[in-house]
């Protein structure tokens, strides 16, 4: 077990592990431990009750933060005809068809965060399946990712479009906010996120839905949250 820096080792004595805290304590707390000398992501980390090897207890989707996650997106769209300027008008940064494949696998190019296409492209796309799903980059229907509406595919995306999904641990892991925004702010998105999540429950799931809650920034340590509070 590699030794944790001093900062760290201040930044836990903060915190009480035997505590779950509730959301406006762990906001206040998170951007206390978050010091690095960048400005820190701060994550929210969900597991839940399901089980994701069953397909009807799969939980996936996508929300718009109302505050963005401070970090800015690349997005990459495959089109064509009409919908290529659709798509630059928007704000896209690269828009292509063969040419972005070919460079894809080319070059070993990944200079994006997020994939976009229209549903006459999936052809295409499906050419970068084995590069691409390992990275969670395919696009896919359920997080708004395929679609012929690239306007505001893309400028949701670029206003802090975020897409939460199930690990194979069940567990969801989602980027809300750097730990330099205003209290208020990340906690608009936290609830902003949880609130999807939670609508987002599978009719199939059975007992606790919100097994464990916790929040964190990239260097910081964890802070438990009390999920029971969440839901009241």
């Amino acid at each position: 077990m590699p030794k944790r820096g001093k900062k760290y080792q201040e930044a836990i004595k903060l915190v009480d592990k035997s505590k779950e805290y509730d959301l406006t304590e762990a906001v206040e707390l998170v951007k206390k431990t978050a010091t690095a000398k960048f400005d820190e992501t701060v994550e929210l980390h969900v597991k839940l009750g399901v089980d994701s090897r069953h397909a009807d207890q799969q939980v996936r989707g996508a929300v718009v933060l109302p505050h963005g996650t401070g970090k800015e997106v690349k997005v990459l769209v495959f089109a064509k005809g009409e919908k290529v300027t659709e798509a630059e008008n928007a704000g896209a940064d690269y828009v292509g068809s063969d040419d972005l494949v070919a460079k894809i696998q080319g070059e070993n190019w990944f200079d994006f965060d997020v994939v976009v296409a229209t549903p006459d492209m999936m052809g295409v796309v499906g050419k970068l399946g084995r590069v691409l799903g390992p990275k969670g980059l395919m696009p896919n229907p359920k997080s708004g990712t395929v679609t012929f509406d690239l306007a505001k595919a893309v400028k949701e995306i670029k206003a802090g479009k975020v897409e939460y999904r199930l690990d194979k641990t069940n567990i969801i892991h989602v980027p809300v906010g750097k730990a330099s925004f205003d209290d208020e702010k990340l906690l608009d998105n936290l609830k902003a996120l949880l609130e999807a999540i939670i609508k987002a429950k599978p009719a199939a799931a059975k007992g606790q839905y919100l097994r464990s809650v916790a929040l964190t920034s990239t260097m910081g340590p964890s802070l438990k949250i009390n999920s029971n509070k969440i839901t009241e």
